[in-house]
């Protein structure tokens, strides 16, 4: 998460106004959603959030991290085919530290590595290609994206793309967010917190096409943060952040425009399980879309609990004034393979939620 992004998109005035129409937006449309009562093992009631057949209870702060990690910003997370858990997060520590931690299921640290990621690790996934499953990660800080093995061992590795038409000089910003996978084997690379373009490469690495670009019009983003191939309706599309426009964006496999999606506020990545799409949001809320991209539910959602969650962005660093069943700044979520939801948030000392599917 850039700071200085999300500060730049919302100045007081026009933050308040936002919060004014998207909360009174979403509360007509939709009601919170409950905060329950449940118990877990030591007897200590952890919230439920959610409605109907989406109820997860949850557990902040999950992960037994081990000594010689110490949380930076909580920025990505992937679950592998075992399903183990990879969190990838932005140190601020002087001295070099893994990016990369690993535990299994039951919160249990596996392994840790990625000390060459140190101080920009951001985006975070995995895909099985033939019959072993690499990690593909996006450094904002040192301005690339390396293919690895689940140990972290590189494949290769892509900086800027050489297109004098989005990078003129050594100067223009190359910092990739995230990237999704094209179903021919290839990816896209979202340039998120530099041109506001997205790359298209091979499966080997190879640059293919650009679009996009920054401005507010159809087929142009304002920071394309997080996507993800959409294949929902039979028709693959790739589904964008364009987080400071506040919107989700659809394009074709090709880069053209197709529509947008409005019932966001501040969308930072997106995952897909079945015919369900999550969008972890940097405004405080996890949302829940149907096929149709209809919202199901917001998770952890309050309107005066936002509002004070963007009140100078103060809370992020204020852990104890976090409350149980509320999110500060969602900025990844997935589910693993039994339905739970995983969520990081751009927090100072970083935290990562289980959401526990109950229904």
């Amino acid at each position: 998460m850039d700071q200085r992004s999300l500060q730049h998109s919302h100045p007081s005035d026009s933050r308040r106004q936002f919060l004014k129409t998207a909360g009174s937006a979403v509360v007509g449309s939709f009601f919170a959603p409950a905060i329950l009562g449940a118990e877990d093992k030591a007897g200590v009631k952890n919230p439920v959030l959610g409605e109907g057949a989406f109820q997860y209870e949850a557990t902040h702060g999950w992960g037994e991290v081990p000594k010689h990690i110490q949380w930076g910003e909580t920025h990505g997370v992937c679950v592998d085919e075992a399903g183990l858990i990879y969190i990838k997060h932005r140190s601020h520590s002087k001295t070099p530290m893994d990016a990369i931690v690993v535990f299994d299921p039951a919160g249990k640290f596996v392994r840790s590595f990625g000390k060459e990621y140190h101080g920009g690790g951001h985006g975070i996934d995995v895909r099985k290609e033939g019959s072993e499953e690499f990690l593909y990660l996006s450094d904002t800080k040192h301005g690339i994206v390396a293919k690895t093995n689940l140990k972290g061992d590189v494949v290769w590795t892509i900086g800027r793309p050489a297109t004098p038409e989005h990078y003129k000089n050594a100067k223009n910003r190359y910092s990739p967010t995230n990237i999704a996978f094209a179903p021919d084997g290839g990816f896209y690379v979202g340039d998120g917190y530099g041109s506001h373009y997205i790359h298209k490469y091979t499966k080997d690495g190879k640059f293919e096409f650009s679009w996009g670009g920054s401005g507010t019009e159809p087929g142009k983003m304002k920071t394309p943060h997080g996507m993800w191939l959409d294949q929902r309706d039979g028709t693959p599309k790739i589904a964008v952040c364009d987080r400071a426009n506040h919107r989700l964006q659809y394009f074709t496999l090709d880069g053209k425009h197709l529509g947008f999606v409005n019932t966001v506020s501040f969308p930072a990545d997106i995952d897909i399980q079945g015919e369900t799409m999550v969008v972890s949001d940097l405004h405080a809320r996890v949302t829940l879309f149907d096929k149709e991209n209809k919202v199901i539910t917001h998770l952890g959602y309050n309107q005066d609990w936002t509002n004070r969650v963007l009140d100078g962005f103060k809370i992020r660093k204020q852990p104890q004034t976090w409350e149980a069943g509320r999110f500060i700044h969602p900025h990844d979520a997935c589910f693993d393979h039994d339905g739970n939801l995983f969520v990081t948030e751009w927090v100072s000392v970083g935290r990562v939620s289980k959401l526990k599917k109950l229904s």
